[in-house]
């Protein structure tokens, strides 16, 4: 044990059959102490958010608050192997997300007719769809657009892999099919059990990312507008987003949103408030630019599931609305040139560059960082970071509609998935070659209709460029139907059989942690 890369096995880590580790990782005084620091600062959180009542309240009303027990392992899995800066990266983007996440918990359950019962507040809530962009609410400072699936089941998951299995059973038991994606399946399932706070003045819903998610969308809105007096408006946004026939309709469906927004709010969208948010996801953009150029080089710095997720909450939920992610985006910058200048290294050692692709697993997102502790697999960046780099217009209202309907249209978990054959198989290849890759870890979510009609496809191209392309089996958010060891096998065969490699720490080739968080 060391403060060097890779001086500790991580899989004696583990406790067999166990929820949590043996104890935590060394990485040398510094970083131990630098790392146990931010443990602190997380359970701090935890604290502030459980001493007020409704919060505390809330544990035992909703059966998914108990998941929020595991924030400081989820943390420390996703730092696993971390040293320096790219310990010091990783933790500004989860404490964030972490302080995050508390305050979308602490607003639901103030305005939550259950709990806190603030009428003040529900009235400015804006309910919003968990697989949508939330640029439309860039104009409205005075509102708050809250979502209930994010921390009921996504977040929820990321933190314990069994969290929805419940809600995909009580979904089954009232008739829905079991091969629809889990993903809409448990969201509605939370709400055929009546474990969703209650609150809004309205609620707007999106046609991403499936028909899964539209059927989900169904179940939800229909007990919204009928129980709850919630009224829904669905944002439509087109199937073929790239072409250019589409965009007059996708800007007036915004136009749409947005009016609806002010009818049942009484607040007025401001363009002032807009414009300022619209710099401040251009400078969030430009900076995951850099991002993403260091990762080109032999020495990249902002990789993994720390790109995709802090990615996915920045470009997504927060769309320029709060300042505190724009200075994390310049401190995280700041660090990564730093370390790029040193030649700073992630991991212990670098065999193969990947590119992820697919729809990734949410109850196995440390699987990338497995991916370069166990065989040196560096996974540069995946599908859902590769989103739009769009410039917005910073003074044209009516540029504006047409940029927020663009990166509506683009929201991360349809972007490669909609729009034609080239987003999806076409640029990949084109990735791997921009990021110098020689490997995709390709995600096959068992149900998701998307990719698996072009899975041949994918095999001919990738060994028309020598690429190595390994096929990794998960159900998305049910890990019954697809263990977690099951997932790093696909891995483990190709890498001993076709590259008759050994692993880096072959203490973590095969875990016993299909019981843990």
């Amino acid at each position: 044990m060391s403060k060097e890369l890779g001086s500790e096995r991580l899989g004696d880590l583990y406790k067999p059959g166990g929820k949590v580790r043996r104890r935590r990782e060394w990485r040398g005084l510094r970083d131990t102490l630098y790392d146990y620091s931010r443990w602190l600062h997380i359970m701090g959180i935890l604290a502030k958010f459980i001493i007020v009542p409704r919060n505390l309240k809330a544990m035992f009303r909703y059966r998914w608050m108990a998941n929020y027990l595991a924030v400081p392992m989820m943390i420390d899995r996703h730092t696993a192997g971390l040293r320096g800066p790219q310990l010091r990266i990783c933790h500004t983007e989860y404490d964030l997300i972490t302080y995050d996440v508390a305050q979308l918990l602490s607003n639901l359950f103030k305005g939550d007719r259950h709990l806190g019962n603030d009428k003040k507040l529900s009235d400015k809530t804006v309910l919003l769809d968990e697989n949508e962009m939330t640029v439309f609410m860039m104009g409205f400072p005075n509102l708050k657009g809250l979502s209930r699936e994010t921390p009921s089941v996504y977040v929820s998951v990321l933190l314990n892999q069994h969290a929805v299995e419940h809600y995909l059973d009580v979904a089954q038991e009232y008739g829905l099919t079991p091969d629809v994606c889990p993903m809409p399946a448990a969201e509605a399932g939370v709400s055929m059990d009546d474990d969703f706070p209650v609150l809004g003045a309205c609620a707007v819903q999106c046609n991403t990312t499936c028909d899964g998610s539209l059927m989900g969308n169904g179940v939800i809105s229909k007990r919204l507008e009928l129980e709850d007096g919630v009224p829904c408006f669905q944002l439509a946004a087109p199937m073929r987003h790239e072409a250019d026939d589409v965009q007059e309709y996708a800007a007036q469906e915004m136009k749409n949103c947005i009016k609806f927004i002010e009818e049942k709010t009484g607040h007025k969208w401001d363009w002032d408030h807009y414009f300022k948010c619209a710099k401040q996801v251009n400078e969030s953009t430009r900076h995951r630019q850099e991002w993403l150029d260091m990762s080109k080089t032999d020495y990249p710095q902002v990789i993994g599931a720390n790109l995709a997720l802090y990615t996915e909450t920045n470009y997504m939920a927060i769309c320029g609305r709060v300042p505190a992610f724009l200075d994390a985006d310049r401190k995280i910058t700041k660090l990564a040139e730093e370390a790029y200048r040193k030649k700073t290294k992630v991991c212990k050692e670098y065999r193969h560059r990947a590119i992820i692709w697919g729809v990734q697993s949410q109850y196995y997102t440390e699987f990338l960082p497995w991916l370069q502790n166990c065989w040196g697999i560096l996974p540069l960046t995946d599908m859902l970071s590769m989103v739009s780099t769009r410039v917005l217009s910073e003074d044209d209202k009516e540029m504006a509609y047409y940029d927020m309907a663009w990166l509506n249209s683009h929201m991360i978990m349809r972007n490669r998935t909609h729009g034609g054959y080239k987003v999806l198989l076409d640029d990949l290849w084109e990735f791997c070659e921009e990021f110098h890759a020689d490997m995709v870890i390709l995600w096959e979510h068992m149900s998701c209709k998307a990719l698996t009609g072009m899975h041949g496809q994918f095999e001919e191209k990738a060994r028309e460029k020598g690429i190595h392309l390994i096929w990794v089996s998960h159900d998305l958010m049910d890990p019954r139907v697809i263990p977690r060891q099951d997932v790093r096998d696909d891995v483990n065969r190709y890498m001993r059989t076709v590259l008759r490699e050994e692993p880096v720490d072959p203490s973590l080739e095969v875990l016993d942690d299909v019981h843990s968080w």
